[in-house]
Protein backbone atom coordinates (compact mmCIF):
# COMPACT_ATOMS: atom_id res chain seq x y z
CA UNK A 1 0.00 0.00 0.00
CA UNK A 2 2.97 2.31 0.13
CA UNK A 3 2.69 3.59 -3.08
CA UNK A 4 -0.70 3.45 -3.35
CA UNK A 5 -1.18 6.87 -4.73
CA UNK A 6 0.59 6.29 -7.59
CA UNK A 7 -1.02 3.28 -9.14
CA UNK A 8 -2.73 4.40 -12.23
CA UNK A 9 -6.43 5.07 -12.33
CA UNK A 10 -6.65 1.98 -14.19
CA UNK A 11 -5.40 -0.34 -11.80
CA UNK A 12 -7.18 1.45 -8.10
CA UNK A 13 -9.99 1.68 -10.28
CA UNK A 14 -9.92 -2.22 -10.89
CA UNK A 15 -9.12 -2.69 -7.29
CA UNK A 16 -11.98 -0.79 -6.21
CA UNK A 17 -14.59 -2.78 -8.73
CA UNK A 18 -12.76 -6.23 -7.07
CA UNK A 19 -13.01 -4.90 -3.47
CA UNK A 20 -9.47 -4.76 -2.82
CA UNK A 21 -9.50 -1.39 -2.18
CA UNK A 22 -11.94 0.66 -0.26
CA UNK A 23 -12.53 4.00 -1.76
CA UNK A 24 -13.61 5.52 1.55
CA UNK A 25 -10.08 4.06 2.86
CA UNK A 26 -8.16 5.48 -0.38
CA UNK A 27 -9.95 8.72 -0.14
CA UNK A 28 -9.10 9.62 3.65
CA UNK A 29 -5.49 8.09 2.77
CA UNK A 30 -5.19 10.64 -0.24
CA UNK A 31 -6.94 13.46 1.74
CA UNK A 32 -3.80 12.73 4.51
CA UNK A 33 -1.53 13.21 1.81
CA UNK A 34 -2.66 16.28 0.52
CA UNK A 35 -2.62 17.46 4.24
CA UNK A 36 1.12 16.05 4.69
CA UNK A 37 2.76 17.40 1.28
CA UNK A 38 0.52 19.98 0.01
CA UNK A 39 1.59 21.99 2.15
CA UNK A 40 5.10 22.63 0.05
CA UNK A 41 3.49 22.03 -2.96
CA UNK A 42 0.24 24.31 -3.24
CA UNK A 43 -1.60 22.57 -5.80
CA UNK A 44 -4.93 22.69 -4.06
CA UNK A 45 -7.31 25.98 -3.17
CA UNK A 46 -9.91 24.19 -1.87
CA UNK A 47 -9.60 20.83 -0.36
CA UNK A 48 -13.13 19.14 -0.17
CA UNK A 49 -12.90 16.68 3.08
CA UNK A 50 -16.32 16.15 3.88
CA UNK A 51 -17.93 16.36 0.69
CA UNK A 52 -15.28 13.86 -0.51
CA UNK A 53 -15.51 11.57 2.56
CA UNK A 54 -19.33 11.55 1.73
CA UNK A 55 -18.84 10.65 -1.90
CA UNK A 56 -16.47 7.67 -1.13
CA UNK A 57 -19.45 6.44 1.39
CA UNK A 58 -21.83 6.69 -1.01
CA UNK A 59 -19.91 5.26 -3.81
CA UNK A 60 -18.70 2.37 -1.50
CA UNK A 61 -22.20 1.67 -0.57
CA UNK A 62 -23.17 1.23 -4.17
CA UNK A 63 -20.11 -1.19 -5.10
CA UNK A 64 -20.84 -3.24 -2.61
CA UNK A 65 -24.92 -3.59 -3.07
CA UNK A 66 -23.93 -4.19 -7.12
CA UNK A 67 -24.55 -0.54 -8.32
CA UNK A 68 -21.20 -0.22 -10.06
CA UNK A 69 -21.11 2.42 -12.16
CA UNK A 70 -17.56 2.29 -14.28
CA UNK A 71 -13.54 2.73 -14.21
CA UNK A 72 -14.47 6.22 -12.15
CA UNK A 73 -16.52 5.09 -9.48
CA UNK A 74 -14.83 5.99 -6.00
CA UNK A 75 -11.68 6.93 -7.57
CA UNK A 76 -10.43 10.19 -6.43
CA UNK A 77 -9.70 13.05 -8.56
CA UNK A 78 -9.41 17.01 -8.51
CA UNK A 79 -10.59 19.97 -10.57
CA UNK A 80 -9.37 23.10 -11.48
CA UNK A 81 -10.53 25.83 -9.76
CA UNK A 82 -12.64 27.70 -12.86
CA UNK A 83 -14.79 24.83 -12.78
CA UNK A 84 -17.96 25.90 -10.74
CA UNK A 85 -18.88 23.53 -7.87
CA UNK A 86 -22.32 24.15 -5.94
CA UNK A 87 -21.89 25.22 -2.93
CA UNK A 88 -18.18 25.29 -2.86
CA UNK A 89 -16.33 28.68 -3.86
CA UNK A 90 -14.91 28.89 -7.12
CA UNK A 91 -11.76 31.52 -7.33
CA UNK A 92 -10.42 31.19 -10.53
CA UNK A 93 -7.35 32.70 -9.31
CA UNK A 94 -8.17 36.44 -8.74
CA UNK A 95 -9.27 37.96 -4.85
CA UNK A 96 -12.24 39.23 -7.22
CA UNK A 97 -14.04 36.15 -7.23
CA UNK A 98 -12.72 34.81 -3.69
CA UNK A 99 -16.20 34.95 -2.34
CA UNK A 100 -18.00 33.52 -5.18
CA UNK A 101 -19.87 30.35 -4.51
CA UNK A 102 -21.72 28.80 -7.52
CA UNK A 103 -25.24 27.55 -6.99
CA UNK A 104 -24.38 24.85 -10.03
CA UNK A 105 -22.26 22.05 -11.07
CA UNK A 106 -20.33 22.42 -14.16
CA UNK A 107 -21.49 20.31 -16.97
CA UNK A 108 -17.82 18.89 -16.14
CA UNK A 109 -18.09 18.25 -12.32
CA UNK A 110 -21.98 16.65 -12.82
CA UNK A 111 -20.55 13.88 -15.68
CA UNK A 112 -18.12 13.18 -12.94
CA UNK A 113 -19.70 13.18 -9.96
CA UNK A 114 -22.46 10.41 -12.59
CA UNK A 115 -19.28 8.38 -13.40
CA UNK A 116 -18.95 7.88 -9.13
CA UNK A 117 -15.54 9.71 -9.03
CA UNK A 118 -15.23 11.34 -5.67
CA UNK A 119 -13.88 15.02 -6.09
CA UNK A 120 -11.08 15.78 -3.52
CA UNK A 121 -11.06 19.05 -3.93
CA UNK A 122 -10.13 22.50 -6.41
CA UNK A 123 -6.85 23.24 -7.74
CA UNK A 124 -5.03 25.92 -8.00
CA UNK A 125 -4.20 28.47 -11.34
CA UNK A 126 -3.14 31.44 -12.43
CA UNK A 127 -5.35 34.64 -12.22
CA UNK A 128 -8.33 34.52 -14.67
CA UNK A 129 -5.90 31.05 -16.40
CA UNK A 130 -3.79 33.47 -18.32
CA UNK A 131 -0.20 33.55 -17.80
CA UNK A 132 0.32 35.65 -14.08
CA UNK A 133 -0.73 34.58 -10.72
CA UNK A 134 -1.83 37.27 -8.71
CA UNK A 135 0.50 38.17 -6.12
CA UNK A 136 -2.24 37.09 -3.04
CA UNK A 137 -2.59 33.47 -4.07
CA UNK A 138 -0.49 30.64 -3.76
CA UNK A 139 1.70 29.31 -7.09
CA UNK A 140 1.95 25.44 -7.22
CA UNK A 141 5.73 24.05 -7.22
CA UNK A 142 6.71 21.52 -9.55
CA UNK A 143 7.22 18.23 -7.63
CA UNK A 144 10.73 17.42 -9.53
CA UNK A 145 12.43 20.40 -8.89
CA UNK A 146 10.81 23.67 -6.03
CA UNK A 147 13.09 26.20 -8.61
CA UNK A 148 11.22 25.09 -11.91
CA UNK A 149 8.08 26.32 -13.46
CA UNK A 150 5.18 24.31 -13.09
CA UNK A 151 3.48 25.36 -16.28
CA UNK A 152 0.72 27.37 -17.19
CA UNK A 153 -3.06 27.99 -15.78
CA UNK A 154 -3.53 24.58 -14.92
CA UNK A 155 -0.39 24.32 -13.07
CA UNK A 156 -2.45 22.73 -9.58
CA UNK A 157 -3.60 20.55 -11.40
CA UNK A 158 -0.26 18.97 -12.90
CA UNK A 159 1.11 19.36 -9.75
CA UNK A 160 -1.20 17.41 -8.38
CA UNK A 161 -1.37 14.68 -10.44
CA UNK A 162 2.38 14.69 -10.66
CA UNK A 163 2.82 14.31 -7.01
CA UNK A 164 0.36 11.62 -6.58
CA UNK A 165 -2.33 14.13 -4.63
CA UNK A 166 -5.16 12.60 -7.22
CA UNK A 167 -5.43 9.90 -10.16
CA UNK A 168 -6.60 12.46 -12.49
CA UNK A 169 -7.48 15.77 -13.16
CA UNK A 170 -9.67 18.48 -14.83
CA UNK A 171 -7.77 21.26 -16.79
CA UNK A 172 -8.31 24.09 -19.34
CA UNK A 173 -6.29 24.91 -22.38
CA UNK A 174 -6.50 28.33 -24.47
CA UNK A 175 -2.91 29.32 -25.21
CA UNK A 176 -1.64 25.75 -24.15
CA UNK A 177 -2.76 25.28 -20.32
CA UNK A 178 -3.57 21.84 -20.44
CA UNK A 179 0.13 20.99 -22.42
CA UNK A 180 2.45 23.40 -20.66
CA UNK A 181 1.32 22.21 -17.12
CA UNK A 182 1.46 18.23 -18.43
CA UNK A 183 5.00 18.72 -20.00
CA UNK A 184 6.55 20.78 -17.14
CA UNK A 185 5.55 18.11 -14.27
CA UNK A 186 5.58 15.02 -16.49
CA UNK A 187 1.93 13.93 -17.04
CA UNK A 188 -0.46 13.05 -19.80
CA UNK A 189 -2.69 15.75 -20.89
CA UNK A 190 -4.88 15.81 -23.53
CA UNK A 191 -6.61 18.96 -25.13
CA UNK A 192 -9.61 17.66 -27.04
CA UNK A 193 -11.61 18.70 -29.72
CA UNK A 194 -13.12 22.10 -29.33
CA UNK A 195 -16.70 21.44 -28.28
CA UNK A 196 -16.10 18.00 -27.49
CA UNK A 197 -16.07 18.78 -23.27
CA UNK A 198 -18.62 21.02 -22.36
CA UNK A 199 -17.66 24.61 -21.15
CA UNK A 200 -20.71 25.32 -19.15
CA UNK A 201 -20.57 26.52 -15.61
CA UNK A 202 -16.42 26.66 -16.37
CA UNK A 203 -14.92 29.76 -15.78
CA UNK A 204 -14.06 31.52 -19.26
CA UNK A 205 -11.16 33.27 -19.92
CA UNK A 206 -11.50 33.44 -24.06
CA UNK A 207 -14.73 31.99 -25.13
CA UNK A 208 -13.34 30.86 -29.06
CA UNK A 209 -10.44 29.55 -27.82
CA UNK A 210 -10.82 27.54 -24.32
CA UNK A 211 -11.04 24.14 -24.22
CA UNK A 212 -11.54 21.78 -21.48
CA UNK A 213 -9.41 17.94 -20.79
CA UNK A 214 -8.29 15.74 -18.54
CA UNK A 215 -4.56 15.34 -17.23
CA UNK A 216 -3.69 11.90 -15.65
CA UNK A 217 -0.10 9.57 -15.01
CA UNK A 218 -0.99 7.61 -17.68
CA UNK A 219 -2.87 7.49 -21.38
CA UNK A 220 -5.62 5.00 -20.43
CA UNK A 221 -6.48 7.08 -17.45
CA UNK A 222 -7.05 10.33 -19.61
CA UNK A 223 -8.76 8.10 -22.07
CA UNK A 224 -11.13 7.03 -19.40
CA UNK A 225 -11.78 10.26 -18.04
CA UNK A 226 -12.07 11.87 -21.37
CA UNK A 227 -14.85 9.25 -21.79
CA UNK A 228 -16.64 10.34 -18.75
CA UNK A 229 -16.42 14.25 -19.74
CA UNK A 230 -17.36 14.02 -23.19
CA UNK A 231 -20.27 14.61 -25.18
CA UNK A 232 -22.91 17.12 -26.44
CA UNK A 233 -24.71 19.70 -24.01
CA UNK A 234 -27.57 21.78 -24.85
CA UNK A 235 -26.44 24.16 -21.88
CA UNK A 236 -23.33 24.55 -23.90
CA UNK A 237 -24.31 26.46 -27.65
CA UNK A 238 -20.74 25.62 -28.27
CA UNK A 239 -21.00 22.04 -27.66
CA UNK A 240 -20.83 19.41 -30.71
CA UNK A 241 -23.48 17.30 -31.38
CA UNK A 242 -21.35 14.14 -32.14
CA UNK A 243 -22.15 11.12 -29.58
CA UNK A 244 -19.82 10.45 -26.64
CA UNK A 245 -16.65 8.42 -27.53
CA UNK A 246 -15.36 5.34 -26.63
CA UNK A 247 -11.92 6.24 -26.56
CA UNK A 248 -10.89 3.84 -23.68
CA UNK A 249 -11.49 0.91 -25.19
CA UNK A 250 -10.09 1.77 -28.75
CA UNK A 251 -6.66 2.54 -27.05
CA UNK A 252 -4.81 -1.57 -27.48
CA UNK A 253 -5.65 -1.48 -31.04
CA UNK A 254 -2.54 -0.98 -32.05
CA UNK A 255 -0.91 1.46 -34.32
CA UNK A 256 0.36 -0.31 -37.66
CA UNK A 257 0.40 1.72 -40.28
CA UNK A 258 -0.64 5.03 -38.83
CA UNK A 259 1.30 7.79 -40.59
CA UNK A 260 2.38 10.35 -38.28
CA UNK A 261 4.52 14.12 -39.85
CA UNK A 262 6.87 15.81 -38.49
CA UNK A 263 8.07 19.11 -39.58
CA UNK A 264 11.71 19.03 -38.17
CA UNK A 265 12.65 22.32 -38.66
CA UNK A 266 9.74 23.37 -36.74
CA UNK A 267 9.47 21.05 -34.15
CA UNK A 268 12.95 20.85 -33.34
CA UNK A 269 14.83 23.61 -33.95
CA UNK A 270 15.63 25.64 -31.36
CA UNK A 271 14.46 23.51 -28.89
CA UNK A 272 16.53 21.66 -25.99
CA UNK A 273 19.12 19.39 -27.39
CA UNK A 274 18.14 16.74 -24.87
CA UNK A 275 14.33 16.86 -25.77
CA UNK A 276 14.94 16.90 -29.22
CA UNK A 277 16.94 13.42 -29.01
CA UNK A 278 14.18 12.39 -27.00
CA UNK A 279 11.57 12.96 -29.68
CA UNK A 280 13.64 11.44 -31.67
CA UNK A 281 14.30 8.16 -30.19
CA UNK A 282 10.46 8.24 -29.58
CA UNK A 283 9.56 8.21 -33.26
CA UNK A 284 12.40 5.84 -33.91
CA UNK A 285 10.75 3.40 -31.25
CA UNK A 286 7.17 4.32 -33.08
CA UNK A 287 8.57 3.42 -36.45
CA UNK A 288 9.36 -0.12 -34.94
CA UNK A 289 5.84 -0.31 -33.37
CA UNK A 290 4.71 0.01 -37.61
CA UNK A 291 4.16 3.70 -37.95
CA UNK A 292 5.57 5.58 -41.11
CA UNK A 293 7.16 8.74 -40.39
CA UNK A 294 6.30 11.03 -42.69
CA UNK A 295 8.09 14.97 -43.65
CA UNK A 296 5.69 17.39 -43.51
CA UNK A 297 5.65 20.97 -43.99
CA UNK A 298 4.43 23.29 -40.80
CA UNK A 299 2.30 26.73 -42.00
CA UNK A 300 3.81 29.96 -41.57
CA UNK A 301 2.92 30.79 -37.66
CA UNK A 302 4.33 34.73 -38.58
CA UNK A 303 2.14 36.88 -36.05
CA UNK A 304 0.30 34.08 -34.86
CA UNK A 305 1.26 34.61 -31.16
CA UNK A 306 -0.21 38.59 -31.64
CA UNK A 307 -3.14 37.55 -33.55
CA UNK A 308 -3.53 34.73 -30.08
CA UNK A 309 -3.16 37.92 -27.90
CA UNK A 310 -5.94 39.97 -29.35
CA UNK A 311 -8.86 37.79 -29.56
CA UNK A 312 -7.71 36.03 -26.22
CA UNK A 313 -7.31 39.34 -24.03
CA UNK A 314 -10.83 41.15 -26.02
CA UNK A 315 -12.42 37.69 -24.92
CA UNK A 316 -11.53 38.04 -21.40
CA UNK A 317 -12.09 41.67 -20.90
CA UNK A 318 -15.42 40.98 -21.99
CA UNK A 319 -15.93 37.80 -19.58
CA UNK A 320 -14.55 39.95 -17.19
CA UNK A 321 -16.88 42.97 -18.02
CA UNK A 322 -18.74 42.71 -14.40
CA UNK A 323 -15.98 43.39 -12.22
CA UNK A 324 -13.29 45.32 -14.77
CA UNK A 325 -12.45 48.09 -14.94
CA UNK A 326 -14.86 48.62 -12.02
CA UNK A 327 -13.04 46.45 -9.35
CA UNK A 328 -9.58 47.04 -11.60
CA UNK A 329 -7.31 47.71 -8.68
CA UNK A 330 -8.07 44.10 -7.27
CA UNK A 331 -6.42 42.54 -9.85
CA UNK A 332 -3.00 41.54 -10.04
CA UNK A 333 -0.50 43.56 -12.65
CA UNK A 334 -0.08 40.65 -14.99
CA UNK A 335 -4.23 40.19 -15.90
CA UNK A 336 -4.89 43.59 -15.17
CA UNK A 337 -2.64 44.75 -17.85
CA UNK A 338 -4.54 41.92 -19.88
CA UNK A 339 -7.76 43.17 -19.53
CA UNK A 340 -6.98 46.81 -20.24
CA UNK A 341 -6.00 46.21 -23.65
CA UNK A 342 -8.17 43.78 -24.42
CA UNK A 343 -10.94 46.37 -23.59
CA UNK A 344 -8.75 48.76 -26.14
CA UNK A 345 -8.53 46.69 -29.17
CA UNK A 346 -10.94 48.31 -32.18
CA UNK A 347 -13.28 46.29 -34.49
CA UNK A 348 -9.88 46.52 -37.59
CA UNK A 349 -7.74 45.28 -34.41
CA UNK A 350 -10.05 42.21 -34.12
CA UNK A 351 -10.85 41.78 -37.94
CA UNK A 352 -7.19 41.39 -38.64
CA UNK A 353 -5.96 38.91 -35.81
CA UNK A 354 -9.91 36.43 -36.93
CA UNK A 355 -8.59 36.69 -40.41
CA UNK A 356 -5.11 35.86 -39.23
CA UNK A 357 -6.65 32.81 -37.02
CA UNK A 358 -8.60 31.67 -40.07
CA UNK A 359 -5.76 31.47 -42.30
CA UNK A 360 -3.40 29.47 -39.57
CA UNK A 361 -6.43 27.10 -38.79
CA UNK A 362 -6.81 26.49 -42.70
CA UNK A 363 -3.76 25.73 -43.08
CA UNK A 364 -3.03 23.70 -40.05
CA UNK A 365 -6.18 21.93 -40.80
CA UNK A 366 -5.03 20.75 -43.88
CA UNK A 367 -1.74 19.57 -43.12
CA UNK A 368 -3.34 17.36 -40.58
CA UNK A 369 -5.65 15.86 -43.19
CA UNK A 370 -2.47 14.36 -44.83
CA UNK A 371 -1.35 12.49 -41.95
CA UNK A 372 -2.91 10.50 -38.82
CA UNK A 373 -1.08 13.17 -36.00
CA UNK A 374 1.57 15.31 -36.16
CA UNK A 375 4.57 14.96 -33.93
CA UNK A 376 6.30 17.73 -32.01
CA UNK A 377 7.04 19.16 -28.42
CA UNK A 378 4.26 20.21 -26.00
CA UNK A 379 6.26 23.17 -25.16
CA UNK A 380 6.81 22.90 -21.79
CA UNK A 381 9.44 20.81 -21.32
CA UNK A 382 11.89 20.93 -19.70
CA UNK A 383 10.33 23.30 -17.09
CA UNK A 384 12.78 26.37 -16.95
CA UNK A 385 13.68 28.09 -13.66
CA UNK A 386 11.54 30.43 -12.47
CA UNK A 387 11.66 34.29 -11.53
CA UNK A 388 9.64 36.66 -9.44
CA UNK A 389 8.89 37.99 -13.39
CA UNK A 390 7.34 34.71 -14.51
CA UNK A 391 5.14 34.12 -11.86
CA UNK A 392 3.46 37.40 -10.22
CA UNK A 393 5.47 40.31 -12.40
CA UNK A 394 3.65 42.70 -14.23
CA UNK A 395 2.73 41.50 -18.00
CA UNK A 396 5.88 43.23 -19.62
CA UNK A 397 8.22 41.83 -17.14
CA UNK A 398 6.42 38.68 -17.67
CA UNK A 399 6.79 38.27 -21.70
CA UNK A 400 9.97 39.52 -21.48
CA UNK A 401 11.61 36.48 -18.79
CA UNK A 402 9.35 33.84 -20.61
CA UNK A 403 10.66 34.85 -23.99
CA UNK A 404 14.45 34.74 -22.86
CA UNK A 405 13.07 31.30 -20.88
CA UNK A 406 11.80 29.43 -23.59
CA UNK A 407 11.29 31.72 -26.84
CA UNK A 408 8.88 28.77 -29.04
CA UNK A 409 7.22 27.48 -26.72
CA UNK A 410 3.74 28.80 -27.48
CA UNK A 411 5.06 28.00 -31.24
CA UNK A 412 3.97 24.65 -30.39
CA UNK A 413 0.42 25.12 -28.43
CA UNK A 414 -1.53 27.97 -30.05
CA UNK A 415 -1.88 26.61 -33.34
CA UNK A 416 -4.08 23.82 -32.42
CA UNK A 417 -6.24 26.38 -30.11
CA UNK A 418 -6.72 28.81 -32.73
CA UNK A 419 -7.57 25.69 -35.24
CA UNK A 420 -9.63 23.71 -32.71
CA UNK A 421 -8.19 20.81 -33.07
CA UNK A 422 -7.24 17.68 -30.43
CA UNK A 423 -3.71 17.03 -28.84
CA UNK A 424 -2.07 14.60 -26.70
CA UNK A 425 1.29 15.33 -24.66
CA UNK A 426 3.39 12.57 -22.76
CA UNK A 427 6.59 12.28 -20.90
CA UNK A 428 9.45 10.90 -23.57
CA UNK A 429 12.19 11.11 -21.38
CA UNK A 430 14.31 13.12 -18.73
CA UNK A 431 17.13 15.28 -18.09
CA UNK A 432 20.45 14.98 -17.00
CA UNK A 433 18.70 17.53 -13.98
CA UNK A 434 15.80 14.70 -13.64
CA UNK A 435 13.21 17.36 -15.38
CA UNK A 436 10.83 15.71 -17.86
CA UNK A 437 10.37 15.98 -21.57
CA UNK A 438 7.88 15.40 -23.56
CA UNK A 439 6.19 14.96 -26.86
CA UNK A 440 3.12 15.95 -28.25
CA UNK A 441 1.06 14.34 -30.86
CA UNK A 442 -1.50 16.68 -32.32
CA UNK A 443 -5.16 15.31 -34.84
CA UNK A 444 -7.39 16.25 -36.72
CA UNK A 445 -11.13 17.06 -35.04
CA UNK A 446 -12.68 14.34 -33.60
CA UNK A 447 -9.43 12.12 -33.43
CA UNK A 448 -8.92 11.84 -30.10
CA UNK A 449 -8.88 8.12 -29.83
CA UNK A 450 -6.44 7.85 -32.66
CA UNK A 451 -4.21 10.08 -30.97
CA UNK A 452 -4.69 8.20 -27.41
CA UNK A 453 -3.68 5.15 -29.78
CA UNK A 454 -0.95 6.41 -30.72
CA UNK A 455 0.18 7.67 -27.17
CA UNK A 456 -0.16 4.62 -25.56
CA UNK A 457 1.21 2.30 -27.95
CA UNK A 458 4.40 4.26 -27.31
CA UNK A 459 4.07 4.80 -23.64
CA UNK A 460 3.63 0.76 -23.13
CA UNK A 461 7.01 0.60 -25.06
CA UNK A 462 8.81 2.55 -22.86
CA UNK A 463 8.78 2.85 -18.55
CA UNK A 464 8.86 6.84 -18.05
CA UNK A 465 5.18 6.93 -16.79
CA UNK A 466 6.54 4.43 -13.84
CA UNK A 467 8.74 7.23 -12.65
CA UNK A 468 7.45 9.79 -10.08
CA UNK A 469 8.94 12.31 -8.38
CA UNK A 470 9.57 12.09 -4.26
CA UNK A 471 7.84 14.73 -2.37
CA UNK A 472 7.49 13.42 0.96
CA UNK A 473 8.58 16.40 3.31
CA UNK A 474 12.27 16.98 3.49
CA UNK A 475 12.28 15.27 -0.23
CA UNK A 476 11.65 18.26 -2.51
CA UNK A 477 15.33 19.71 -3.33
CA UNK A 478 15.78 21.91 -6.55
CA UNK A 479 16.63 19.41 -8.27
CA UNK A 480 15.49 15.69 -8.22
CA UNK A 481 14.87 12.05 -9.25
CA UNK A 482 12.49 9.17 -8.45
CA UNK A 483 14.77 6.28 -6.72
Amino acid sequence: MEELHYMSLQEIGRRIASHEVSPVELSQRLLDRIAKVDARLRSYATVMKEQALTAARAAEQEIRTGKYRGPLHGVPIAVKDLCSTKGIRTMGGTPVLKGFVPDIDATVVSKLHDAGAVLLGKLNLTEGAMAGYHPDFDVPLNPWAANRWPGLSSSGSGVATAAGLCFGAIGTDTGGSIRFPSSACGVVGLKPTYGRVSRFGVLALAESLDHVGPMARQVGDVAILFDAIAGSDPKDPTSLQEPAPNTFAEIARGIDGLRIGIDRNYALAGVDRGEAMSIEEALQLLTSLGVCIVDVRMPDLTGMADAWFVLCSSEAATAHAANYPSRANEYGPYFREVLQLGAGWTAPDLAGARQRQTAIAGEFTALLDSVDALACPAGGAPAWPISKEIQVGSMTAYHEAWAAASPRSTDFTMPMNLAGTPAICLPCGFSGEGLPYSIQFAGRCLSEPVLCRIAHAYEQATRWHVRHPSVDPGDLTEHQESA
